[in-house]
């Protein structure tokens, strides 16, 4: 800015300067041109009174290099001239300044010459013969002027120069001081120039709007980011050439990256062909849909095009977590595959039975024994169907009537209930501990723990034992049932729970178990807000642990 506003004011002087030589030398030049006219009408004056008193002889003893004489007769014949032979001069009669002094008395002009480098002016006055005598002089013309004067012009305009350069300089220095030490954060404290007070007011305003678009960006911004940042869906936002441009916390968890990501291409984060794929189609054809297995979670991936205007800036990359609806669904086919086979089973023990004795291929004395089956069957048959609609009571989270109910007391008449069972095995089935008081649904938690001193006892060999342990702390109450049994191994641990899932196939189906009691005991331990959990060695025993929040 400096630097204009000293090239503006040194222009301008130099241009003020060059006006002021121009006009300097006009009026210079008609000053010495009315001077210079003054003088030649002297001359002409003493000229005349010396050739009315001696005629030619006047004239020609009269030698000046300043100026021309030239005496006219009445007929335009040249009598004389001080310059040149009067008998190869023309008739002067034509001439201006001839017939105004043969008409008034006086005349006068001026007249340039060819090669415009000289202006000559003439008088003349009429004698009292009726003659005319005529004086001219020649003069160089402004520019000719002008050029003789351009040693001293140069000279000054040097000087000029150098002075507006220094002045200008300085000048400009005086002029941004000021400005430089403006305050724009603060436009209306300033005082500086009067002149620019309109100017700083409305940056003051644009600075107030500025400050409040910034204040509503950084509002929307810290929104966005709090938004995605407790968003438990992975969010991205890709720019058209594939580059980062956003990405959460549960992103960054998903691919297993951190914010250093932003700005980098989408490949540095993952190289799965099958997602890279999907935000190419998403790109091409506007949306894609993908599932995809990481780690040990599985995920879907949304991703979408971001269009500005018709054209393709980016894409939206969601993705979400679908693990536990993947296992469900999993779970729901091995489910109904599990009870298609399980009824089909004592179905078809029961109708082959059935058709056996239908068709009288049964012996009298062995029909006791095929009555038998088709009743066991019949009866497993009904209990795995109260099982299956029980498991569904509880998914469905029925609301039932829950009370203040003592887990000991439950404990001890599942014991009792349990008792002969116990006693064909010699197994010890003891109860210990606190009273245990919970807000629960009675028949559920006997359910529970009727299903846990079951298994227990079905699967510890004769004369071991089996102990229900409750304790409490302020908060909950806690449930132990171990045995010291045959025990489970370890990679069954995290499957026990599931529906249909059994360790020994062959032992469960022997003893009568639908494969749903552990399942439905897990059920209604998380239907009481509950957690389950279990410890076993194989051929050391198994404690299966049931923690209950405890009754306000």
């Amino acid at each position: 800015m400096t630097s204009k506003i000293f090239r503006s004011i040194f222009a301008t002087s130099l241009a003020v300067l060059m006006a002021t030589l121009v006009i300097i030398t006009s009026f210079l030049y008609d000053y010495f041109t009315n001077i210079q006219i003054n003088h030649i009408k002297d001359e002409l004056s003493i000229a005349s009174v010396g050739t009315e008193q001696s005629g030619e002889k006047y004239l020609s003893n009269l030698k000046s290099d300043h100026f021309r004489l030239t005496w006219i007769a009445s007929d335009g014949t040249v009598l004389f001239d001080s310059q040149a032979d009067k008998s190869t001069m023309d008739n002067h009669l034509d001439r201006e300044e001839i017939k105004e002094a043969f008409e008034t008395g006086k005349g006068s002009s001026s007249r340039h010459s060819a090669t415009l480098t000289e202006k000559t002016l003439y008088e003349a006055v009429l004698l009292s013969d009726g003659t005319v005598l005529r004086i001219s002089v020649n003069r160089a013309s402004g520019f000719v002027l002008l050029l003789g004067m351009m040693y001293p012009v140069i000279i000054v305009i040097i000087i000029a120069v150098i002075i507006s350069a220094v002045l200008a300089h300085k000048m400009s220095k005086r002029i941004i001081e000021p400005l430089n030490k403006l305050d724009l954060d603060n436009p209306t404290e300033n005082d500086a120039y009067e002149e620019i007070a309109p100017l700083l007011s409305r940056i003051h305003k644009q600075n107030m709007k500025i400050e409040r678009k910034a204040a509503e960006l950084n509002r929307r911004k810290d929104e966005f980011e709090l938004i995605t940042k407790n968003m438990r869906e992975g969010l991205l936002l890709l720019d058209k050439n594939r580059n980062i441009l956003t990405i959460n916390s549960s992103a960054t968890a998903i691919f297993g990256t951190d914010e250093n990501c932003v700005g980098k291409e989408f490949l540095t984060i993952n190289r799965r062909h099958e997602i890279t794929s999907a935000i190419e189609k998403a790109l091409t054809d506007g949306h894609s849909e993908i599932r995809v297995k990481l780690g040990e979670k599985e995920y879907q991936f949304d991703i979408s095009r971001i269009e500005t205007d018709g054209e393709t800036v980016g894409a939206v990359i969601l993705a979400f977590d679908i693990t536990e609806q993947a296992d469900a669904e999993r779970l729901r086919r091995e489910f109904t595959a599990n009870v298609s086979h399980e009824l089909k089973t004592p179905l078809q023990t029961i109708t082959g039975s059935a058709e056996l004795i239908e068709n009288g291929l049964v012996k009298k004395e062995d029909m006791p024994r095929f009555v038998g089956h088709i009743r066991e069957e019949a009866t497993r048959l009904v209990t795995l169907v109260d099982d299956i609609i029980r498991l569904s009571q509880l998914d469905e989270q029925t609301e039932l009537s829950k009370e203040n109910v003592s887990l000991y007391e439950i404990a001890d008449e599942a014991c009792k209930v349990l008792h002969d069972s116990a006693d064909k095995k010699d197994i010890s089935l003891s109860v210990s501990g606190d009273s245990g008081i919970v807000l629960g649904v009675k028949h559920l938690l006997f359910e529970v723990i009727y299903n846990l001193c079951d298994n227990s006892i079905k699967y510890t060999p004769d004369g071991g034992k089996v102990d229900i342990s409750i304790s409490e702390t302020e908060k909950e109450v806690t449930l132990t049932v171990s045995d010291n049994g045959i025990g489970i191994a370890h990679e069954h641990h995290a499957r026990i729970f599931e529906r249909f899932y059994r360790v020994d196939k062959s032992h469960s189906k022997k003893s009568g178990g639908t494969g749903l009691g552990l399942s439905i005991v897990k059920h209604s331990v998380q239907y009481h807000g509950g957690k389950i959990s279990i410890k076993s060695e194989e051929n050391k025993g198994t404690a299966i642990t049931v923690v209950l929040p405890k009754s306000e």
